[in-house]
């Protein structure tokens, strides 16, 4: 079975960094787009980044350019997304997802979703 298991989420004050996993299983990792998306309670789910099967293409959100940067290895099946400066705005839910096919671009869809991973930033 496909599965994506977020990982590296927590409490944090603002001004700090995290950094986010995202590991694959049952799926062909290295052709496949990856995504990562946010939802704060109450508010709806919005992207933040994107990158394509070999990493050569991304994109980035508004609310992620300067701050934000999403990587992969896909020998480790994995994507990550490096947020510096966060803010407590940055507050939410944070998931990654999967496509079958491997571009990234604003507005794509994806075929699999993790069960996503909470960042709270303090002021």
């Amino acid at each position: 079975q496909i599965q994506l298991v977020e990982s590296g989420g927590g409490s944090v004050q603002a001004g700090e960094s995290l950094r986010l996993s995202c590991v694959g299983s049952g799926l062909n990792f290295g052709g496949s787009a990856m995504g990562w998306f946010r939802q704060a309670p109450g508010k709806e789910r919005e992207a933040v980044s994107c990158i394509n099967w070999s990493g050569s293409t991304t994109y980035y959100a508004d609310l992620a350019k300067g701050r934000f940067t999403i990587s992969r290895d896909n020998d480790k099946n994995a994507v990550y997304l490096q947020m510096n400066n966060l803010k407590p705005e940055d507050t939410a839910t944070y998931f990654c997802a999967a496509a079958q096919s491997g571009a990234c671009y604003r507005d794509r869809t994806y075929d699999y979703w993790g069960q996503g991973t909470q960042v709270t930033v303090s002021s």
